[in-house]
């Protein structure tokens, strides 16, 4: 049978096709939750971790990712299984999977500024990079996500009649956040996000690019924090894909107009749960310190089992 989202009809996927795509999403977001939660265990376990501005950061862009990743699955699963839910559920849902969202490049943004702090200010980092700080900017961070978020329920609230709230709907953003306004503004504020996030990353790249090569030896340091920026570019990028995804669904379903579910869930894996995989690459693996301390947990583990 035929069903519309989005306004688009399209087919539903045959049972096969639908056990295969929920046991793909569902092996994926569990095994990068793995990772994720035993770079959480290692944190945890190890007070230099606790000391050091830089692995809080990356701590919580690593639980903020995790929280967007399960969100996001439920979500997937609750449309193969019960398709509509009930609307107060779906709105607490994508709260959260849109809180995560916002939370990823901004908290990227601030890990650069301490990358450029560490390499281009060395004497004045412990200064300006305290253990109080940082819990301040990631509180920040969650402060301009509610205000962004919160201020469309809100509204949402006063403008949509009250029988809307004890409704079933598709569970997604567009089904919750109907009206235009609040598209409009969600558009412009994440432009201004994005535009700062990337202005932030471009100028610590290149502080920390001349900083090196005002040293004829660049050191070890500053050549890792380069390539740390790099790779947050790459991750920014593939965050970025969640504000376009409306646009590029559109544009691929014009292409594949009889193919809606294949080409939502292809983009979903590319945009939703790829760039997951991309954070506990960029400081878990390839910082040697957690490295080291991941690898004598993982030891443990596989002594315990045996």
């Amino acid at each position: 049978s035929d069903v519309s989202i989005t306004g688009v009809k399209t087919k539903i996927d045959s049972y096969s096709a639908a056990v295969a795509k929920n046991v793909v999403v569902l092996t994926l977001g569990l095994t990068i939750n793995y990772i994720n939660g035993s770079l959480i265990y290692t944190f945890r376990k190890h007070q230099i971790f606790y000391m050091n501005p830089r692995y809080i950061l990356f701590i919580h862009l690593v639980v903020n990712d995790m929280i967007q990743l399960t969100t996001t699955i439920i979500l997937l699963v609750l449309s193969y299984t019960i398709y509509k839910i009930n609307f107060s559920l779906c709105c607490v849902l994508i709260i959260f999977a849109v809180f995560t969202t916002i939370n990823s490049p901004l908290n990227l943004a601030v890990m650069a500024v301490e990358c450029y702090i560490a390499i281009c200010l060395p004497l004045q980092h412990a200064e300006l990079c305290t253990i109080k700080r940082t819990y301040i900017l990631i509180s920040f961070i969650w402060a301009v996500s509610a205000m962004t978020t919160l201020s469309d329920v809100f509204f949402m609230i006063v403008t949509e009649p009250i029988k809307l709230f004890f409704s079933t709907v598709v569970c997604i953003p567009e089904e919750i956040f109907r009206n235009p306004i609040i598209a409009k503004k969600k558009n412009v504020l994440y432009i201004i996000y994005l535009v700062g996030v990337w202005l932030t990353l471009l100028y610590s790249y290149f502080q920390i690019f001349f900083a090196a090569k005002a040293v004829k030896s660049a050191n070890a340091d500053a050549k890792k924090a380069r390539n740390t920026i790099v790779l947050h570019g790459f991750q920014l990028l593939l965050c970025m894909l969640t504000y376009v995804f409306p646009n590029v669904l559109q544009f691929l379903l014009n292409l594949f107009p009889k193919n809606y579910l294949h080409v939502y869930f292809v983009c979903y894996i590319i945009i939703q749960v790829l760039p997951r995989f991309v954070s506990p690459i960029v400081y878990g693996i390839r910082d040697t310190t957690f490295r080291q301390h991941l690898r004598k947990h993982q030891l443990c583990i596989t002594k315990q089992t045996r």
